[in-house]
């Protein structure tokens, strides 16, 4: 019986063959048959992997820009030598997708894929050896058909004036991630492991599904020089502001901050 990983950040769920293994690193969802597999040396028979990450695409970059970002990115750190780019729709979503030929003498197998839906986007990342092509080839693209985007995440928690909480969220002070707040007491903040604009995937899917309702939107990146993005919620005669703020340096992970 395959098992089902929900990606609750970027909205996403993929079913995983039995025995099959998760681990988050560099801001992406891993998935392999033998765990060892995540380790850059690997070279058991079972190599299967699949990278897939979310980004939150707020300026509306073309995604065939994207896509040549990504490729871009493969290409330089396996010394791709062809590559055969083809349109691909999965889960509603629409991008492109392509075999990456490596050099003869390599025994890895790569394709990699692009997928958007409106401001969100998610790229993949398939490799395994290629004398295992005839079995894991099949199993493999049984994964990744497997994709559905979700209206609502399971077990989300919420602040105590009902916003939803990603999971991992942990309250902080409020002015270790704000300076110069004037009066602490209308303030809250939480932060967590949250690669950049995933809060703002979450909230704009899990926003509507709360007794808050979404007055003003600004995303981050944008256009206006807002150093983050701010969301302005109300709720008959009640207001709160929203403010998921970009990480920077050694901790790149997006932070939330409430204003009542």
């Amino acid at each position: 019986m395959s098992l089902t990983y929900q990606q609750p950040l970027w909205g996403c769920e993929i079913d995983l063959p039995p025995g099959w293994n998760h681990q988050r690193f560099s801001g992406r969802d891993g998935f392999a048959a033998d765990p060892e597999a995540f380790q850059p040396g690997y070279m058991g028979d079972t190599l299967a992997q699949l990278l897939m990450q979310g980004e939150w695409n707020s300026l509306h970059k073309p995604a065939d820009q994207l896509w040549n970002r990504h490729l871009g990115r493969t290409t330089t750190l396996l010394g791709a030598k062809k590559i055969s780019t083809a349109p691909w729709e999965m889960a509603g979503a629409a991008g492109f997708e392509a075999e990456i030929v490596l050099p003869h003498k390599t025994r890895k197998r790569i394709w990699a894929g692009l997928l958007e839906k409106g401001e969100l986007v998610l790229t993949f990342l398939v490799l395994h050896w290629k004398e295992n092509r005839e079995t894991m080839e099949p199993l493999l693209s049984e994964i990744i058909s497997s994709l559905r985007l979700i209206h609502s995440a399971e077990g989300i928690n919420h602040t105590p004036e009902g916003l939803p909480l990603p999971p991992g969220a942990q309250a902080v002070s409020p002015d270790q991630i704000i300076d110069d707040i004037q009066n602490p007491a209308l303030w809250s903040a939480y932060q967590g492991p949250f690669p950049p604009g995933s809060l703002q995937a979450f909230y704009l899917r899990e926003l509507p599904h709360s007794t808050w309702r979404v007055k003003e939107y600004i995303p981050f990146p944008n256009q206006i020089d807002v150093p983050f993005a701010r969301i302005q919620l109300t709720k008959g005669r009640e207001q709160l502001t929203l403010g998921l703020l970009p990480g920077s340096g050694e901790e790149p992970e997006d932070r939330i901050a409430i204003k009542r």
